[in-house]
C-alpha cells in the first residue's frame, strides 16, 4: 500500500536539497531551432525523391522510423507508470526526462497515421503491390478493411497521448503544491494506462508490424514487440540522463547508484528481449510448419542473415557483456556509449521487422540514413523542447528525499 501523507512533508524537506539550477526550467538544454527545421527539410526531401523512383521502399522506412520514435516515446511511458504504480523512489530524479519522452507521442501518432497514404504499398489487406493469390483471404477480412484498421490505430494513439498529458499535467502541479491528491491521480493514471496498454499494444503491434505478412502467426509476437518497447526506454532515459550530468543538470539527483539501477534494468530488459527472442525462434524452428517458418527462411536467406545475426549481437551480446561488471554499470561513459549502440540495435530490429517483408534484400542507403536523421532531429527538437519547459526535478515529489538518499 501506497502512503501519501507522510511523503508529502518529506518532499518539502528533500526540495532544499536540490540546488536552484534543477528547480528552474533548464532553457538551455532546449535544442536550437534550425535542428527541427533542418530534418524538416531533410525528411521531407528525401521523402519528396524517394517517392519518384521507389515509393514501396519510402513508405517502409516511413513505418521504421515512425514505429522506432513511437516506441521511445512509449518506452517513456511505460517507465513512468512502472516507477509510479511501484512506488519507486529512486527514480524520482529522472521523472521528468521520461516524462519529456512522452512528447514525441503527438508527432508519432502524425507519424503513424500519415502511413494511411502508403497503405497500398506496404500491406497486402490494403492490396499491396507484393500481395498474391494467398493473400486474398485477407484483403476482404472485415477485420483487415484500411479504415477499420486506420480507425483502431487512431484510436490507441489518441488514449495512449491523452494518458500521457495526464500524468504530465498532474506531475506539473507537484512543482507547486504538494497536496497528495497529485500523486494519487498520477497512480490512477498509470493505473489505468498499464491495463489499457497491456491488450492495446498488442493488437497495434498485429496492425502495424504482424499483418505486413498475413500468412505469419506468432502468439508470442505482441510480447516480443514490447520487450523492444522496454529496452528502447530504458536505453533513451540512460542517455538522456548521462547527458544532462554531463552539462551540469540531475547531479544532485542522479549519481553513480542511480546510473548502477538503470546500467541494471538496461541490463535486464535487454536479457529479457533475447529469452523472447529465443523463444519465438525455438519454437517455429522445433514445429517447422511452413506458414510459420517462412518468416526466418526469409530472414536466414543468404541477403539478409548478415544483419539477422548482427541484430542479436547488438541488441544483446554487446549489452550482455559490457553490462555484465558492476563497474561498467556505474561508469557513465561506457552507459553512454552502450545506450547508443542499444537505441541502434533498437532500429536495426525494427527494420528486419519490416523491411525484409517489402524488399528483396537490404537497402541501407543514404535514403535511409536522411529519413531516420530527420526523425531522430524532429523527435530530439520535440523532447528537449519539453524538458526546457519545466523543472528537471519534481519540486514535491513526495519520493523526492528516498532518490537524494539513495545508496547501494
Amino acid at each position: 500500500m501506497i502512503v501519501f501523507g507522510p511523503r508529502a512533508s518529506q518532499a518539502s524537506l528533500a526540495a532544499t536539497t536540490v540546488t536552484t539550477a534543477a528547480s528552474a526550467p533548464p532553457a538551455a538544454v532546449r535544442a536550437p531551432h534550425w535542428v527541427g527545421a533542418t530534418a524538416s527539410l531533410v525528411g521531407g526531401t528525401a521523402i519528396a525523391v524517394g517517392l519518384t523512383y521507389d515509393a514501396t521502399r519510402v513508405w517502409s522506412d516511413l513505418l521504421i522510423n515512425g514505429f522506432f520514435v513511437l516506441a521511445a516515446a512509449l518506452g517513456g511511458l511505460t517507465f513512468i507508470a512502472i516507477h509510479h504504480l511501484s512506488g519507486a523512489g529512486w527514480s524520482s530524479g529522472l521523472r521528468r526526462v521520461a516524462e519529456a519522452l512522452t512528447s514525441a507521442l503527438p508527432i508519432a501518432t502524425v507519424m503513424m497515421l500519415a502511413l494511411y497514404f502508403g497503405r497500398a504499398f506496404l500491406y497486402p489487406w490494403a492490396g499491396s503491390h507484393a500481395a498474391g493469390a494467398h493473400d486474398a483471404g485477407v484483403q476482404t477480412s472485415p477485420y483487415f478493411n484500411a479504415s477499420f484498421v486506420f480507425a483502431r490505430m487512431a484510436l490507441f494513439l489518441v488514449v495512449w497521448t491523452a494518458l500521457a498529458l495526464a500524468i504530465r499535467r498532474s506531475s506539473s502541479r507537484q512543482d507547486e503544491s504538494s497536496e497528495p491528491i497529485h500523486q494519487r491521480r498520477i497512480v490512477r493514471y498509470s493505473a489505468i494506462f498499464a491495463v489499457v496498454f497491456a491488450w492495446s499494444f498488442s493488437l497495434a503491434a498485429v496492425d502495424w508490424v504482424l499483418s505486413l505478412d498475413p500468412r505469419w502467426t506468432s502468439t508470442i509476437f505482441g510480447v516480443y514487440v514490447l520487450a523492444g518497447v522496454l529496452v528502447e526506454g530504458v536505453a533513451a532515459i540512460t542517455l538522456a540522463a548521462v547527458l544532462l550530468r554531463e552539462r551540469g543538470y540531475l547531479v544532485d539527483v542522479v549519481n553513480a547508484n542511480h546510473l548502477h539501477d538503470l546500467g541494471k534494468l538496461l541490463f535486464a530488459f535487454t536479457t529479457f528481449w533475447a529469452y523472447i527472442w529465443l523463444s519465438q525462434y525455438l519454437l517455429i524452428w522445433y514445429g517447422n510448419l511452413p506458414e510459420e517458418a517462412s518468416y526466418y527462411q526469409t530472414r536466414t536467406d543468404s541477403v539478409w542473415i548478415a544483419w539477422f545475426l548482427a541484430n542479436v549481437a547488438i541488441n544483446w551480446v554487446v549489452p550482455f557483456v559490457v553490462l555484465l561488471p558492476r563497474a561498467s554499470k556505474r561508469n557513465p561513459t561506457i552507459l553512454k556509449r552502450v545506450a547508443i549502440v542499444v537505441l541502434l540495435g533498437r532500429w536495426l530490429d525494427v527494420y528486419l521487422l519490416v523491411a525484409p517483408q517489402t524488399a528483396k534484400a537490404p537497402s541501407l542507403g543514404l535514403l535511409e540514413a536522411a529519413i531516420a536523421v530527420a526523425y531522430v532531429g524532429i523527435t530530439w527538437h520535440v523532447v528537449s523542447a519539453a524538458l526546457a519547459q519545466r523543472p528537471l526535478v519534481v519540486r514535491f515529489d513526495p519520493y523526492l528525499d528516498d532518490c537524494v538518499r539513495h545508496h547501494q
